[in-house]
């Protein structure tokens, strides 16, 4: 072991050769002006036979000795992408190919004659040997032929930590992985300081223990390696960030059709949807939106859609007792039990919660409901007409215990909020573009009217086999429920053999994340897009995403529009891309909105003159 200060220039009798090579790197001067690589210098440096000690921090460099027969790509991704601190050197030198034709003609024959003497002898085939004549015979055809060249291969790491124990498990780990892919490294023994003067970023290879490969496997270790998600069918997302290739992908294509949207306010998470919506309508899909902030009505009517304002006020009604006709593999009878319980999940959501005994009467309450307008598990529902909740508010009047529960439902069916649901259903979603509005809704009702759409949207979907898309917007207001959450979950399970894509869509991670279901509805959505986040809830995302801290830190400084795409098990640095005219259409940008606006004026008004 020597010790040396960086500051003086003598040197101890050990390791003086190596100590000498490695302080070059680091002159220092004890007067004059102050010297840039004095302030970047470490304050000492100690050598040690396995170890580097460089100020407070310790150091080891391993090299690799051996690799396998094949190198798949991105074999070396695991260590590039370790949560430790170290540094990769990866040195190349070309070998001139005609000595290595006439190396391997000779190693050719080598091999080819001991395959003709255990033959000769009667020996059993050795498939070494045939392997490694059948590897000789190739890699010289390539060479001939300029596919590939050979190099002379080194790979260097060297790791740094704060404690010799911490060096030492970091090693452990490394060389673990190394192993799993039958890659084996050992540390400089002694060369310590040749291994750091290697690995520094001066290009001189003094460890010089290099492996002969050729092209392929060499360019499997080039750390800079990127998911493509380009298919022959599909819609066009955006572009790689990495390699700028295009993201062409089809949800209908992976094992569910659902996906979800994180991003803080302004990040272009709605101008994302809208894009996708756009794209997907000219591929055949139908789309129904919940629109919380009525940010999509101008894509409705531009593409011949329908837009729904649900509010205390409007004209358009929903009746929550509808039902849909029941489908060739279904039974009447599944079609009202699954809807009552709907309907139950709606009224906890609207009365502020029921215990048992109010969950029963209110079961009960709504079968006779249906009962009294001659709706049984026997009818044809589609030539039923369902009662209102007015009709419930007198059932359950008239029942023993419900007197409590028809007083809470008052305000629905006779108060302010009369307007809202206790009305006949009189909308059509026949179009291939449906928008409905909460905007003007209170807040205390906005996730009863999320849920109330969602389950007609469902029974809609349910009645009639159809490429669908259903973009819930703001799905934070419906998550702050456990029953609003739980209805979503159910649709996101079941909604594949509805042929149905789910696309959720929230700013408010924290809420999101933090109910029993949330994680449930990431599981269950193959496709997740995490746009620019705020610091607040970043870690949230990277525990629960199993971020890396580069595309932790990717997500905190993504601009607009920018973010870490994935499906199934890939994942892109996404840049979402529009033409200016989808822009003009889908543009959220109060700005642009207002311009646009005034342009459309100007040329009604010059049209009119």
């Amino acid at each position: 072991m020597s010790f040396l200060g960086l500051g003086k220039k003598e040197k101890n009798m050990d390791g003086a050769l190596a100590e000498e090579n490695l302080l070059a790197s680091f002159p220092s001067k004890t007067s004059g002006a102050l010297d840039l690589r004095d302030i970047i210098a470490p304050s000492a440096l100690e050598l040690n036979s396995n170890f580097v000690k460089l100020g407070e921090k310790v150091a080891r460099t391993i090299f690799i000795i051996s690799y396998p027969r094949y190198l798949s790509v991105n074999w070396f991704g695991p260590i590039i992408n370790l949560d430790k601190v170290f540094d990769i050197s990866i040195m190349i030198h070309p070998i001139d190919t005609g000595m290595v034709m006439r190396q391997l003609q000779k190693k050719v024959a080598e091999v080819q004659s001991q395959i003709h003497m255990r033959e000769e002898k009667g020996l059993v085939r050795d498939p070494m040997l045939d392997t490694a004549n059948q590897d000789l015979e190739d890699l010289r055809d390539k060479l001939q032929q300029a596919q590939e060249r050979l190099f002379s291969f080194g790979l260097y790491l060297t790791i740094y930590a704060d404690s010799l124990e911490e060096l030492n498990k970091t090693e452990a780990e490394m060389r673990s992985i190394l192993e799993s892919k039958l890659v084996y490294s050992k540390p400089a023994i002694f060369q310590q300081a040749e291994g750091l003067e290697s690995v520094f970023p001066f290009g001189s290879d003094k460890l010089s223990i290099t492996t002969r490969l050729n092209s392929s496997p060499v360019s499997s270790v080039f750390p800079f390696v990127s998911f493509d998600l380009t298919s022959n069918r599909g819609i066009l997302f955006g572009i790689n960030r990495h390699n700028n290739s295009l993201v062409l992908f089809d949800r209908y294509s992976m094992e569910n059709y659902n996906s979800v949207i994180f991003a803080k306010s302004g990040s272009g998470k709605s101008y994302t949807a809208k894009l996708e919506i756009l794209r997907s309508l000219m591929f055949g899909a139908e789309v129904i939106v919940i629109d919380p902030e009525r940010e999509y009505e101008y894509l409705a009517e531009t593409v011949g859609g329908r837009f729904f304002n649900i509010s205390l006020t409007s004209k358009h009604h929903i009746n929550p007792f509808d039902l849909p006709p029941a489908r060739e593999d279904e039974s009447p009878a599944d079609v009202l039990r699954s809807n009552i319980i709907n309907l139950v999940g709606l009224f906890r959501l609207m009365l502020g919660g029921l215990n048992p005994e109010e969950d029963a009467i209110l079961d009960k309450a709504i079968t006779e409901t249906y009962a009294s307008r001659d709706i049984t598990p026997e009818s044809d529902f589609s030539k039923v007409v369902p009662p209102i909740l007015s009709d419930l508010e007198l059932i359950l009047s008239n029942m023993e215990g419900g007197e409590t529960l028809a007083q809470r439902l008052r305000k629905y069916t006779q108060g302010t909020w009369a307007g809202f649901i206790n009305q006949p259903t009189n909308i059509d979603i026949n179009k291939k573009l449906v928008v409905f509005s909460i905007r003007d809704m209170e807040d205390e009702l906005r996730p009863i009217a999320t849920y109330i759409i969602i389950h007609y949207v469902w029974n809609a979907i349910r009645a009639e086999l159809k490429k669908r898309l259903l973009v819930v917007d703001e799905a934070w207001w419906l998550m702050k429920s456990d029953d609003g959450a739980s209805f979503l979950f159910g649709i996101a399970k079941r909604a594949r053999k509805y042929y149905l894509g789910l696309a959720t869509i929230t700013q408010d991670v924290g809420d999101f994340l933090n109910s029993p279901y949330g994680k449930a509805i990431i599981i269950n959505s193959s496709i997740q897009f995490l746009m620019k986040q705020s610091p607040a809830t970043i870690d949230l995302l990277q525990e629960t995403f199993n971020l890396t801290d580069e595309e932790k830190f990717l997500l905190l400084e993504s601009d607009v529009g920018e973010g870490i795409f994935f499906a199934g098990l890939k994942h892109v640095a996404l840049k979402i891309l529009a033409s200016y005219t989808e822009d003009q259409i889908i543009t959220s940008d109060p700005s642009q909105l207002l311009a646009i606006k005034k342009a459309r004026e100007e040329y009604s008004q010059a049209n009119t003159n």
